[in-house]
């Protein structure tokens, strides 16, 4: 595998659990060497949100496998965004993961703030009232996905338990194609304009060496 470069973002460590298993140095993802920067989005004060021609996803430049990300992010009325990892930024919604992001109440199940979208839901319904910032962090090291919301554990799956296309394993459905377990273990982080405003700050990614 190439080895991936590091990402300094200016954020803080939520916990000393997650990046210091790496033991790599933090990048700083909001930055044009670091960032698919285009006319959809802008990046004014270290603060990133859909311009004033807004659309998709933006995508890191970088790939990654195992590894750490921590940010924040406020939401919206009615904002539906999500985090993409291990993602092929041509097949962004069969080609790898997402950890949701949007209002609270706006949706349920697998599809609620801090879940594994349309995979697990999350064990608590963490995130805050749009227009406060939340805190997110997802530590993926093999088949281990863990996510937290504002501190409070949310994920902590083994991704070889989805052992089949279409289907979770407590038995309801999914839009995946390919069984998760199958879905690559690398690829790009993305960031999603979904038709409602959302803004991001202080993303940092720690690699494994």
């Amino acid at each position: 595998m190439k080895k991936q470069k590091f990402l300094l973002l200016p954020i803080f460590l939520l916990t000393l659990s997650g990046p210091f298993l790496f033991g790599g140095k933090p990048i700083n993802l909001l930055s044009p060497k670091q960032i698919s920067l285009n006319k959809n989005w802008t990046l004014k004060k270290g603060i990133l949100t859909p311009s004033e021609t807004p659309g998709g996803i933006i995508w890191s430049k970088s790939k990654f496998g195992d590894f750490t990300v921590s940010l924040e992010y406020k939401t919206s009325e009615k904002a539906n965004s999500g985090l993409f990892f291990r993602t092929d930024p041509k097949n962004a919604v069969q080609g790898g993961f997402e950890i949701q992001i949007a209002s609270p109440g706006l949706y349920s199940g697998k599809h609620i703030v801090g879940s594994l979208y349309d995979a697990k839901e999350p064990t608590i319904a963490a995130g805050k009232p749009d227009g406060e910032w939340n805190t997110m962090e997802l530590t993926c090291k093999g088949p281990s996905i863990k996510a937290k919301v504002n501190g409070k554990k949310v994920i902590d799956v083994n991704i070889d338990n989805w052992k089949e296309p279409n289907k979770n394993p407590d038995g309801s459905k999914n839009k995946f194609k390919t069984a998760l377990k199958d879905l690559p273990r690398t690829g790009h982080l993305g960031l999603q304009y979904h038709g409602q405003m959302v803004w991001y700050r202080n993303i940092k990614v720690i690699a494994a060496n």
